[in-house]
């Protein structure tokens, strides 16, 4: 016999928070409407970012080209080998980017770092990063601005939220959320497995109906925002994004490394949860899949196979190259790995957790600073994201000099 993954309760319980939300269509269009950059930037001068917004937009003046490079080392780029697209983690909000922007055009002459093709962050959706223009103030610099093709933000659960907001969702979805009271109307799910004070980074556990606080909490994001692309750590969550998004085309996930997509038996696991709710058109909400860190290059290629023979469109697959000392193996490097996948014809997207040197503030910890700790640190964290996106882009210039084709942000040619 086989179990539908999503129950009738389930689906009844999704389709109500939808509606609650005014409906795909209507989903759809806000995100779509809040991604102009015009409507962002007024939205912005209101909200007191206007002259950061300002200055980004001079800086992206001084940034190095790519075509530069090219002239320099004139590439033969051989249509054999797999396209890499450059990826880099820890854009933590408005003020790290922009000491990141100010960092990119001081060293342009001297150490030239180009725009990363898609960027992650793992800022916190409280209401002050949501609600303030912090957010939309991140999202104008990196998409906007720098262009980079997608900003991954990260929704964890764990986190306080006013009592009345999980009220109006029991009211809707007639299920019920366990919850601490935390005092001045603010409540957080219980979770039951503390890794972090966010609790295994307030996302993998996600027990019970939790999936549906996740959901609110990416979609109230992207309405208020145009935020349109959201990690997303757990099988469960992946079940009900799948579902949830199969009708608005502008909402988009990337599955986290921590769901350990470690061997092909799990990525066929995750191939047919995501067949369950395919879109008419064979595209699904999964944009991105990081496959393990512990994952050989071999089954990294195998796993592409397989996705290409599923059918499925639109998807891509993507390694950490390096990562925070404190997230795994110590000196982890998969440079030479990288270069075996896209050698046999794969395309990657190459990510950076770390640029692998450990430097201050290139740790986990630094994902969950509190809003006042983390802009004082701006400058750090933005040194820290610097040099990551310095060793992609280096790395990148290696692979460009062996005939591998590299995308960057857009911002960078």
């Amino acid at each position: 016999m086989k179990y539908k993954l999503l129950s009738d309760a389930d689906i009844k319980a999704i389709d109500a928070l939808k509606e609650f939300h005014g409906g795909a269509a209507e989903i759809n269009q806000t995100i779509k409407k809040m991604r102009d950059f015009e409507t962002r930037k007024k939205i912005l001068a209101e909200r007191g970012f206007g002259d950061m917004i300002s200055d980004a937009e001079e800086l992206i003046k001084k940034f190095p080209k790519v075509e530069d490079f090219e002239k320099e080392i004139n590439p033969s780029y051989n249509h054999d080998y797999g396209i890499a697209t450059s990826q880099v983690s820890g854009f933590q909000g408005a003020y790290v980017t922009h000491h990141f922007m100010k960092k990119v055009a001081e060293t342009a002459q001297t150490n030239p770092v180009f725009v990363p093709a898609e960027m992650i962050s793992v800022v916190a959706l409280t209401d002050y990063y949501v609600y303030s223009g912090d957010l939309m103030a991140t999202l104008s610099m990196t998409e906007n601005i720098m262009q980079t093709s997608k900003f991954c933000s990260t929704n964890l659960i764990g986190i306080p939220h006013p009592e009345t907001r999980f009220k109006n969702l029991e009211e809707v979805t007639g299920k019920t959320f366990h919850r601490a009271d935390l005092g001045e109307g603010m409540s957080a799910i219980i979770l039951k497995n503390q890794g972090t004070p966010f609790g295994n980074f307030g996302g993998i556990e996600v027990a019970d109906d939790n999936h549906l606080f996740y959901l609110d909490g990416i979609t109230r994001t992207a309405k208020e925002n145009g935020a349109d692309f959201f990690l997303n750590p757990s099988w469960s969550s992946i079940i009900a994004a799948c579902y949830f998004g199969r009708d608005i085309p502008n909402l988009n996930f990337k599955i986290s490394m921590l769901l350990a997509t470690q061997n092909t038996m799990q990525f066929r696991m995750l191939l047919n949860i995501i067949n369950e709710y395919i879109r008419d058109d064979n595209t699904t909400p999964i944009y991105e899949v990081n496959i393990g860190n512990g994952v050989s290059p071999h089954n990294f290629i195998q796993c592409a196979k397989d996705l290409k023979e599923s059918g499925i469109k639109g998807v891509s697959l993507a390694a950490h190259i390096r990562i925070n000392p404190d997230l795994g193996l110590e000196d982890f490097d998969w440079t030479d790995n990288a270069h075996k996948v896209l050698e046999s014809g794969t395309d990657m997207t190459y990510k950076y957790e770390s640029d692998g040197t450990r430097r201050e503030l290139d740790t986990m910890a630094a994902y969950f600073m509190p809003e006042d700790e983390r802009r004082a640190n701006a400058d750090k964290i933005g040194d820290v994201i610097y040099y990551k996106a310095l060793r992609a882009t280096n790395d990148g210039k290696d692979m460009m000099k062996k005939g591998i084709r590299v995308v960057f942000g857009k911002g960078s040619y």
